[in-house]
């Protein structure tokens, strides 16, 4: 894993060169285009600058691919070997199959909960679907999570948080930098 001042630079380096390739490319670019496209050229920059070690960067990759007017941005930034690249294919992570049988017997999913004597079986049944619930939002949350189990989805979701902090401190202080100079 990268540290914080590595993966800065690296991502700054890379997005700059994102933004450089869409200078050049089109001229004319409204504020929405314009918007897109900063926006784009920082995602990919930030999972290129991971060196697609994680399902959230290989997924944002991939998702860059499959657009035709992003392939030549994708390809520039993320300098990955051809067996990483993913395009027009959709990315799938560690995925842990589950029997439903044990699903269904551990929680009563499906069936009524009765209570029961012991209040602790409901306590559990309770913090299972919770967590459940929550695993859920943050596999829609982080690119890539729907294919990945609770543990890979836990840990790719820590790695895409601290991605994101250095993405938005590289953007705090180029902002901080323009109204100095300004």
């Amino acid at each position: 894993m990268h540290n914080s001042s590595q993966l800065k630079n690296e991502f700054i380096k890379r997005w700059v060169q994102g933004l450089h390739l869409y200078c050049s490319s089109k001229k004319d670019l409204n504020l929405l285009e314009r918007k897109k496209k900063i926006k784009l050229s920082a995602d990919i920059a930030l999972a290129s600058a991971r060196n697609s070690t994680t399902c959230w960067s290989k997924a944002i990759i991939s998702k860059g691919n499959n657009d035709k007017g992003n392939t030549n941005l994708v390809n520039n930034l993320s300098r990955l070997e051809s067996k990483l690249m993913y395009a027009h294919k959709k990315v799938t992570c560690h995925k842990r199959i589950r029997s439903n049988k044990i699903l269904v017997r551990s929680c009563g999913v499906g069936k009524k909960m009765k209570p029961r004597r012991h209040g602790s079986n409901l306590a559990t049944c309770v913090a299972k679907r919770l967590v459940k619930k929550r695993t859920q939002v943050l596999k829609r949350l982080v690119p890539g999570g729907e294919s990945m189990d609770e543990y890979s989805i836990i840990k790719e979701a820590l790695d895409y948080m601290l991605s994101l902090k250095v993405q938005v401190d590289v953007m705090k202080n180029l902002v901080n930098a323009n109204t100095n100079l300004n």
